[in-house]
């Protein structure tokens, strides 16, 4: 668990693990003494000041162990504000995967559940789990396709290879008014779990995808990045009516 974040004039970021020694950086060496610190500022041996700060959640999150191609943060997002779940909400995840999705949503969330069937992958959910700190993430190595134990859940995530196999497993999990998000980067798959969905007691509300564009300030040069962060994956949303 990182203890300390440093943080440089030009946004850089360096993670301290442990404040009892001095940390290395490409500014020079900051002292433990320096590093006990909660806030304010710190100087490297070579005179450049760092702000230094306790380590936030988006702070450990980005730096969570990835496996399998992740749920990106534009696309965590919009489910979040998609469905408004929050700290009294339970979610069901599958495909849990490396937990970027899963993690992110624990920490809003009451308690969320996720699940994965890969066994390397289940260790990946594991150690992320642990880096955060996350005591309200249950992970369990089962088929989702198989059924769903839980009840009365609030929102369930699916980043599956065929989300219509889960259908009927989650009609039968989501409360009365519930979310059900299919994140999926084909349109083919999201035609076959549209129609799925049509054929349930499941109502279709949308499918979008979210596109990121940055831009760049510089003096008066002020404009877009050239490249910008675009087709990721298709977010398809259900409820129980």
């Amino acid at each position: 668990m990182f203890k300390r974040i440093l943080l440089a004039g030009n946004g850089k970021k360096f993670f301290v693990k442990d404040i009892e020694k001095d940390f290395h950086c490409q500014y020079g060496f900051v002292a433990a003494a320096e590093l006990r610190k909660r806030s304010g500022t710190v100087k490297t041996n070579t005179g450049v000041s760092l702000a230094i700060v306790q380590p936030q959640f988006i702070d450990l999150y980005s730096r969570i162990k990835r496996g399998p191609q992740i749920v990106g943060q534009k696309d965590v997002g919009a489910i979040i504000a998609e469905t408004g779940v929050g700290k009294n909400s339970i979610v069901v995840d599958a495909g849990g995967g490396s937990g970027a999705l899963c993690m992110f949503l624990a920490h809003l969330c009451k308690k969320v559940v996720t699940y994965e069937l890969r066994e390397d992958f289940v260790k990946i959910l594991e150690e992320n789990k642990k880096s955060l700190g996350l005591k309200n993430i249950v992970i369990k190595n089962k088929d989702i396709y198989e059924g769903i134990a839980e009840k009365n859940v609030d929102l369930v995530t699916l980043d599956l290879p065929e989300p219509w196999k889960a259908i009927p497993a989650v009609e039968k999990a989501l409360v009365s008014g519930g979310f059900l998000v299919s994140y999926s980067p084909s349109i083919p798959q999201v035609s076959d779990f549209v129609e799925a969905i049509r054929k349930s007691s499941l109502i279709w509300v949308k499918t979008k995808e979210v596109l990121e564009r940055k831009w760049e300030f510089e003096e008066r040069k002020i404009r877009p990045f050239t490249q910008m962060l675009g087709h990721t994956g298709f977010l398809t949303i259900c409820r129980k009516m």
